[in-house]
């Protein structure tokens, strides 16, 4: 695997990276550890996982393996995914503070009054929601598989979608289905907004604007191509553009530049003063964490036993109706 960070001198017990690199390999096999990573950390953790992708791809590998320990570089709610389809697993992660606030957004006491609203509807949870919240649905989706998974569903039955309101409202508009959506956002995506997104298709003619639907829709309809992280990062690959704005977080690009050296990849501004649009919570999984984690084999991950059998439940589902 190629390497093209330019190590700095260590600080305060920070070590260079290529002696991080040489350790985590050493952990990783005393450990038979499974390091999986999201394509939004930084560029020097996804060259040390074992498997870099999107939340589908990360929990179908969670689920199928042979690692006694499994490390995760993303956010809270992915590790907890992982913990719940490995429970007798030890399963660790960089940094327990990096959290997901749309997974915040939607409290348990408060998405159970919603549900109450509705009892006639089949709960459908983005996978970017906390244990409780799987808990209290009936299937889990990500971005990459939710038009699959409700195309399944009979067109009469209506659906409640949490907790993300522009998936939600661009799955609704697309597919036609009734849906009462939780009014949850990402702020990364929900960050993009027309007028500077207007403003980087005015200054890059010839790119193509591609997007990931949970963006707002006065950006989703100037979008050529609308899809997952996965989704657009094969759609770089596949196009004859050479040129892309990219509306999502801009950790993809690294991957996108990666595979396709001979594009250019734009990252959407976010407004005037902000070219990008960061996940902080992503940011949070440093190589030296990563290396910690390992030898500390903490921060660990748990479920609560009450909820572990109801928060699988629609993981499960989501998994078959996946496959």
């Amino acid at each position: 695997m190629t390497r093209d960070f330019v190590s700095v001198g260590a600080v305060d017990g920070t070590l260079l990276h290529e002696e991080l690199f040489q350790r985590i390999s050493v952990l990783k096999k005393e450990m038979n550890a499974l390091i999986l990573a999201h394509y939004y950390t930084v560029p020097e953790v996804q060259q040390v996982a074992d498997i870099v992708g999107d939340s589908l791809a990360l929990a179908r590998a969670a689920e199928k393996n042979s690692a006694d320990v499994i490390v995760f570089a993303g956010v809270y709610f992915m590790a907890e995914t992982a913990k719940l389809l490995n429970p007798g697993k030890l399963v660790l992660m960089p940094d327990s503070h990096a959290g997901c606030p749309l997974a915040d957004s939607c409290p348990p006491v408060e998405f159970r009054k919603f549900k109450e609203l509705h009892p006639e509807a089949l709960v459908i949870t983005y996978i970017n929601s906390t244990a409780e919240i799987k808990a209290l649905s009936d299937i889990t989706c990500t971005s990459s598989n939710a038009e699959h998974i409700i195309r399944q569903i009979p067109e009469e039955q209506p659906i409640i979608f949490a907790p993300d309101k522009n998936l939600g409202g661009y799955l609704a508009r697309k597919l036609h289905r009734e849906m009462f959506i939780w009014q949850g956002c990402c702020y990364v995506h929900d960050a993009f907004t027309e007028p500077y997104i207007l403003q980087a298709c005015r200054e890059h003619p010839d790119a193509e604007l591609i997007a990931h639907p949970e963006c707002r829709e006065e950006v989703l309809r100037h979008a050529s191509f609308i899809g997952s992280t996965q989704a657009l990062l094969l759609h770089t690959e596949s196009s004859s553009a050479q040129s892309f704005i990219v509306a999502t977080e801009p950790g993809i690009l690294y991957e996108m530049q990666k595979r396709s050296p001979g594009k250019i990849f734009i990252p959407a501004p976010k407004d005037r003063n902000n070219p990008h649009s960061l996940c902080t919570q992503m940011k949070q999984n440093t190589l030296q964490k990563l290396y910690e984690c390992m030898q500390n084999r903490s921060p660990e991950i748990n479920v609560p036993e009450m909820l572990q059998s109801a928060a699988l439940k629609p993981i499960r589902r989501m998994l078959d109706m996946s496959a």
